[in-house]
């Protein structure tokens, strides 16, 4: 291909209007970033207070500033250098420091909530596994790490965040104990694991975190992926607390179409007619008429809005003998899949009350923003930089890096009411 067309293809991509509003977005201006520093400081007020001595604060406010900065490596050495410090107390402060996560956590729940609370919000729960060199990590096993395709020694961490129109924001973290873990007392001693904490499946502990911190945040739905949509009793504790539900489920899952016309007698019985058979939602999904299929668009983070088909039928869902109660399969397809993105992927949803189609496509497409929220979490706040092995460093790392993800959504937040005036 010669320079000249190469030239033109590229011209031409810019003059999609996709494109041009996504460079749109790109641009930063001198004065849009002009007093980003004073604004991080205005925003910490809140938050130093927390922090008990005043070392603490200093520490805490060079930490957030290098996992905000252009560091190739967000860990404590360079960030201490960085800022002309010594590293050991900055490695100290976020491995051990006597400073309590969970209360700079609740200030954080406070201010998303009252910056971006509404009643239509959905949270979302999301596991996310931190890929680790070597066995001593407190908690890692060898498991399925999605960022590198392959299984590896991992660290897992649910996140819980909070999704609306008005933007995104993260709203808990902890850390996953795996059954091995839970039992070694020599493992858990070296780690400080705290005594009160005991083995639980990541279902239950979400349910945990929604008791704790659900009724602080207004929402509608709660959202998850398939490890949590395939767990009939996690679906079953999200009913029980009237919590609206549009969970991820497998291709595989059998499910039975409550609309669909049951077969009839065979030949000469009288006994009652047969039930609709059980069948795997891919099955249900492709023998669907195109005519049932409906073309809609979703909000979904910063690419904007996506076209996708959707269909939705009431169903009951079998695992081994047991049949569940009447939930929603919802099947979604998107017209311009990304590459790792499966063609049609398959939610089971639930609701007090009768769900539209769009309502529940919609609600689904809040998971968009939370994939958006975590990649700059890793991308641009050090999420996943990090070099600490304990129970407490663990948490305090993912603090102050969830801290500065939300400054950064803060950010975000102002540039979009200024583009909007």
């Amino acid at each position: 291909m010669s320079m000249e067309t190469l030239e033109s293809a590229r011209t031409s991509l810019l003059d999609e209007p996709e494109a041009k509003v996504l460079l749109a977005e790109a641009r930063v201006t001198p004065r849009q970033v002009a007093g980003c520093g004073q604004r991080l400081e205005d925003f910490l007020k809140r938050y130093l207070p927390l922090f008990y001595r005043v070392e603490q604060r200093d520490n805490a406010r060079i930490v957030i500033r290098g996992l905000l900065s252009g560091l190739e490596r967000k860990t404590a050495e360079p960030i201490a250098r960085a800022h002309g410090v010594h590293r050991k107390p900055i490695q100290f402060f976020v491995g051990s420091g006597l400073w309590d996560d969970e209360a700079v956590m609740g200030e954080l729940r406070r201010d998303v909530a009252e910056t971006l609370g509404d009643p239509g919000g959905a949270i979302v729960l999301d596991p996310s596994a931190f890929a680790k060199k070597g066995t001593h990590s407190v908690g890692v096993e060898r498991t399925w790490c999605g960022r590198l395709g392959k299984k590896e020694n991992c660290q897992i961490g649910l996140f819980m965040a909070y999704a609306t129109d008005r933007g995104q924001g993260p709203l808990d973290r902890r850390l996953y104990l795996p059954k091995n873990w839970a039992k070694d007392r020599e493992r858990r001693a070296e780690g400080h694991v705290p005594r009160s904490v005991k083995f639980k499946e990541k279902w239950r502990m979400a349910l945990d975190m929604l008791d704790a911190h659900g009724a602080g945040v207004p929402h509608r739905w709660v959202l998850g992926d398939d490890e949590f949509g395939r767990v009939q009793e996690f679906r079953a504790g999200l009913r029980r607390r009237v919590e609206p539900y549009v969970l991820d489920v497998p291709c595989s899952t059998l499910v039975r179409d409550l609309t669909a016309r049951r077969p009839p007698r065979r030949p000469g019985s009288k006994s009652k007619r047969r039930a609709v058979p059980f069948c795997r939602a891919e099955t249900w999904a492709a023998a669907q008429p195109p005519n049932r299929w409906r073309d809609l668009f979703v909000k979904a983070g910063a690419k904007g809005p996506i076209r996708v088909r959707a269909v939705m039928t009431p169903v009951r869902t079998m695992l081994g003998k047991r049949i569940g109660p009447e939930e929603w399969l919802l099947a979604i397809r998107p017209l311009h899949p990304e590459p790792d993105e499966p063609p049609v992927s398959y939610h089971l949803v639930w609701a007090p009350w009768d769900v539209t189609l769009e309502a529940a496509t919609a609600a689904h497409g809040r998971r968009h923003q939370i994939e958006q929220l975590f990649e700059e979490a890793k991308g641009e706040a050090g999420l996943a930089d990090y070099e600490v092995r304990g129970w407490v460093g663990w948490h305090h790392h993912m603090t102050l890096s969830l801290l500065a993800t939300w400054f950064l959504g803060q950010e975000r937040l102002r540039q979009g009411k200024k583009l909007r005036r």
